[in-house]
């Protein structure tokens, strides 16, 4: 694979235009949002498959978690590996078409085996969107304006989640509750838009921070999970994000179901519309805000990107604890807006710190073993544990009650979250400053 190598130099300063810059963050911006969108889509349409096939909360549950997240975990190590190598483009181009085509398939699907191996499927092609995705970002961005962009591109998420949901309202409005013609109409999209990312973006060149020559530069796996393993704040904030996400999966992915049992004969459509606003306001205002307060709190204390995360939750999770408490359907959803809006916080900080920690030339392999131990605690973790626990709880307490317990039970994950992001903020500033004496 040929590069033009720019040794030491961000290509910010290297001939990319600043309108090219942004046209690429951008692009993979919109491919991160349709990686959410198919992500989603099996939580939102939940109770109109569960009725179409007759599924229980716990196969329900394995399908919103560990069956995408298993074969997506595992891919990235090795997606990652080759995106450190190879062109990323053409990875993020090729893993879009598969994720795409698999959730349009997931509306073929005539029984639970096949809905599951079409997770699968899904789950192995978003295995190569992010970390080749943030390795670009990082080439194209100074460490200072990192942050920012990398909180720009997790805009992606709450986009992703809020068309997720706008797409199930339209389909879904009169009451057809036709689930499959929702699948269909999110994953053709993304296939175009693969077709559009080949032909408009081009491979940037990589930085390095001195100059060297062949594989030498190009750690193994093992070397690679060595480096990482011995920086105190990556772990920190890997598992910070990792709880905290535990319970925003959880929520987004059993929040349909839970108000369509809590609340007899609410308009399913307005609910979905609320909560694809909601994402798109609140959400994405607290992942944007969270990149940018970090970036400027950090100029002056580095310990702002693990403090600010903390402090938010701190906020937000009473307000999660409550909505699940009152009777009134609007008040309760307001309540979950702002957990979403202290939530989104943590998404900049902690991405910014998985690659500005990390050495350059394992920058991809970073952000994969980030999203290694993100992914199967949260993705894995939250929806399956929480549909398990509501089956388990189901012959004493009912569907309703069963669920809203399981629900409760988030607030130990978050917990843990803050207590995580505290120890972390006592770790960075030495972190920080053996990054920058390797000279990234």
């Amino acid at each position: 694979m040929a590069h033009t190598h720019v040794e030491g130099i961000p290509a910010s300063e290297a001939g990319a235009s600043r309108s090219y810059r942004n046209y690429v963050l951008f692009i993979l911006t919109l491919v991160y949002a349709f990686n959410f969108i198919d992500r989603q889509i099996i939580g939102i349409l939940s109770p109109f498959i569960k009725a179409d096939l007759g599924l229980d909360d716990a196969q329900l549950g394995w399908l919103k978690g560990i069956y995408f997240a298993l074969l997506y975990t595992v891919m990235g190590i090795p997606i990652a590996w080759l995106a450190d190598r190879y062109s990323r483009v053409n990875i993020i181009a090729i893993s879009l078409t598969l994720w795409s085509g698999f959730t349009a398939a997931s509306g073929l699907a005539a029984n639970y085996m096949q809905l599951a191996i079409a997770r699968i499927g899904v789950g192995i092609g978003e295995a190569g969107g992010s970390p080749p995705s943030h390795s670009i970002i990082s080439d194209l961005f100074p460490k200072e304006k990192r942050a920012g962009a990398l909180a720009i591109y997790s805009l992606g998420i709450p986009f992703g989640v809020m068309l997720a949901f706008f797409a199930s309202a339209f389909f879904l409005q009169g009451g057809s509750a036709d689930w499959r013609t929702v699948m269909y109409s999110v994953g053709i999209p993304g296939v175009l838009l693969a077709v559009l990312l080949k032909l408009t973006v081009k491979e940037p060149a990589r930085t390095v921070s001195a100059p060297s020559t062949g594989e030498a530069n190009k750690p193994s796996v093992k070397a690679s999970l060595k480096m990482l393993l011995k920086i105190p704040t990556w772990w920190g904030m890997a598992l910070g994000i990792s709880f905290g996400s535990f319970g925003n999966y959880a929520i987004s992915t059993w929040v349909i179901d839970y108000y369509v049992r809590a609340f007899a004969g609410l308009d399913i459509t307005q609910l979905l519309i609320v909560f694809g606003i909601i994402n798109g306001t609140a959400y994405a205002l607290g992942v944007w805000l969270g990149g940018y307060i970090a970036d400027r709190w950090g100029k002056h204390n580095k310990k702002a990107y693990a403090l600010l995360p903390a402090i938010a939750l701190i906020i937000g999770v009473p307000a999660f604890y409550v909505s699940l408490q009152v009777q009134d359907l609007w008040l309760s959803v307001g309540l979950m807006a702002l957990l979403l809006f202290t939530s989104g916080s943590y998404l900049g900080p902690s991405f910014a710190m998985a690659q500005t920690l990390a050495p350059v030339n394992v920058r991809a392999m970073s952000t994969a073993l980030f999203f290694f131990v993100l992914n199967i605690i949260a993705l894995g973790g939250g929806p399956t544990l929480t549909g398990i626990i509501s089956q388990a709880l189901v012959p004493s307490l009912g569907e309703t009650e069963a669920l809203r317990q399981a629900l409760l039970y988030l607030v130990v994950p978050y917990a843990l979250s803050i207590a995580v992001f505290l120890w972390t903020s006592t770790k960075i500033v030495k972190d920080w400053e053996m990054a920058e004496a390797r000279g990234l």
